[in-house]
């Protein structure tokens, strides 16, 4: 994912806390925040450290950017995403992570389905 599509500034961060609406299951917190004049989307991750250790927060976030790459095209332009990552994630394989992100994602309202019969 490319690294202009990242939010990394703690005002951003806390923008999306504040003034964005959220979303969640078991495994995520997604909070959305519409941004005028925005034409492509921006993600921001956070994976605590009681989730483990530096090798695996890595892992995680390798998972979930690669998932949000494969989504890219369904997903709503001109929002920010900020994804958290809670302790059930630690256990799951990729497809898992990218399986649950789809659902919470859903539930969020903000990813464009594809039609029956194609792959999700």
């Amino acid at each position: 994912m490319k690294k202009e599509l990242r939010i990394k500034r703690n005002k951003d961060f806390q923008a999306a806390f504040q003034k964005g609406r959220s979303f969640a299951n078991r495994q995520f917190v997604v909070y959305v925040l519409g941004k005028e004049g925005q034409e492509s989307f921006r993600i921001g991750l956070s994976v605590s450290k009681k989730i483990g250790n530096a090798v695996t927060r890595n892992q995680i976030k390798r998972y979930i950017r690669q998932s949000i790459f494969e989504l890219k095209d369904q997903l709503r332009t001109g929002n920010d995403y900020v994804i958290i990552a809670r302790k059930p994630v630690k256990e799951m394989d990729f497809f898992e992570v990218k399986k649950s992100l789809i659902h919470v994602l859903k539930v969020g309202k903000v990813l464009q389905l594809q039609k029956e019969g194609q792959n999700s």
